[in-house]
């Protein structure tokens, strides 16, 4: 019997992000990981999951942080009809939808993984200081599990890395022939498929990544406090330079919420080199609470940088005007062309303008939303004029949806 890891599809463009379950009064539930515990849980009320990232709406998902699958009826059919015994199957109400979903719960965990045949595996040793966690798995790479050890589970979650949640061949060939949306399948079975240089290679990569991501979330950490719950997922592919797009929220004073890019200074993965890459990270700051338009504003701007190389060099050294497309965003910011301008670039004492990385220094690119006429204003007066007004008027750096322009 052959099993396999069940993902969410991330190739898909403009997919929705569920959020994390939240209680009949709205708030987020204590526990956000219960669901993916690999055990059966209790819910003794009816549990909505919110749309954290709006988009096309998928059958199979899971949410950002607590990894809590979320499915559709067609696919908790599947779970019912083959693998009652493994699973628990929790009706939930979604944000925006009408047709019944539901939380898959994995009810079994295996100790099942192969460290042999699997690429790498890594453990929380005494020395890490977790003692809670020692002895367990710190990370896994390349999964394999040896079936044998499966016994009759079809649905499981493996001992010591609960964050995977595995299928039988015959949940694969069903869901597949239900024609549900959203997922994604990996195999765990057989040998191994990286060769010895491959495992080398992956190494280089592995440290390169701790090299650019472990720097900048210190230096992020100084701006205030980081929301670790609010972590944008991550984003595999694309023109950014490590091939995966990341976004963080910073809570700072005065109620200020400040959205940044993390990766735009990754290293370049093609060249498996110490670099800051692009050598700059966007920052959109703004004092409206529960906005949820600067991500999409941000992910927009970033991915115009990345694919145009005459705007990047400006966006690092100075300013930059620019429009993106204006789709889900605030309504009062969009042009007659359904556009939104932005300024890239402008100074605030409440910021720095750039930060060290062990291979070089990064550019925080400050985010301003303009309102249409300011862009107007822009366009037939250039944008030293505009940014002499803003300074006038004290508005700064700040984003808002709307806001009395400043011409």
């Amino acid at each position: 019997m052959k099993y396999f890891k069940l993902l969410d599809d991330m190739d898909i463009r403009d997919r929705w992000l569920p959020g994390e379950a939240t209680n009949a009064q709205g708030q987020e539930i204590d526990d956000i990981w219960q669901f993916a515990d690999g055990c059966p849980v209790q819910v003794h009320e009816r549990l909505t999951i919110p749309i954290g990232h709006p988009g096309v709406v998928q059958d199979f998902s899971t949410s950002s942080v607590g990894g809590t699958p979320v499915v559709h009826k067609r696919v908790a059919n599947v779970f019912a009809e083959l693998a009652q015994d493994d699973v628990q199957l929790i009706p939930v109400e979604v944000e925006g939808q009408s047709e019944p979903y539901f939380i898959l719960v994995a009810t079994r965990t295996i100790r099942c993984i192969d460290d042999q045949q699997s690429a790498e595996v890594k453990y929380w040793l005494p020395e890490d200081d977790r003692p809670e966690l020692t002895g367990t798995y710190r990370a896994v790479y390349g999964l394999r599990i040896d079936p044998t050890k499966v016994g009759d589970a079809k649905v499981f979650r493996p001992w010591g890395w609960n964050v995977v949640l595995l299928v039988s061949e015959d949940i694969k060939d069903a869901l597949e022939r239900s024609g549900a949306t959203g997922m994604a399948f990996r195999e765990v079975t057989g040998p191994s498929e990286v060769s010895p240089e491959e495992r080398e290679h992956n190494r280089k990569l592995r440290d390169l990544y701790e090299r650019s991501t472990k720097p900048r979330e210190a230096f992020w950490r100084t701006l205030g406090a980081m929301d670790d719950n609010f972590v944008i997922p991550i984003v595999v592919g694309g023109g950014w330079p490590a091939r995966r797009q990341v976004w963080r929220v910073i809570h700072r004073p005065e109620g200020r919420t400040l959205f940044v890019t993390d990766g735009l200074s990754d290293f370049f993965v093609e060249a498996v080199e110490p670099s800051v890459g692009f050598g700059m990270e966007l920052a959109l700051e703004t004092n409206e609470p529960q906005a949820s338009w600067p991500v999409t504003l941000l992910e927009r701007i970033a991915n115009e940088l990345v694919g145009h190389e005459h705007l990047r060099e400006p966006a690092r050294t100075g300013i930059l005007s620019m429009e993106v497309d204006g789709e889900r965003m605030p309504e009062s910011l969009l042009t007659k062309e359904g556009r939104v301008g932005v300024l890239l670039g402008m100074d605030t004492p409440t910021l720095p303008t750039h930060f060290t990385m062990p291979d070089g220094q990064v550019r925080l690119v400050t985010v301003k939303t303009l309102m249409p006429r300011e862009l107007t204003y822009l366009l037939e007066h250039g944008r030293e004029e505009l940014l002499h007004r803003f300074n006038q008027s004290n508005l700064g750096h700040l984003s808002k949806a709307w806001r009395q322009p400043v011409v």
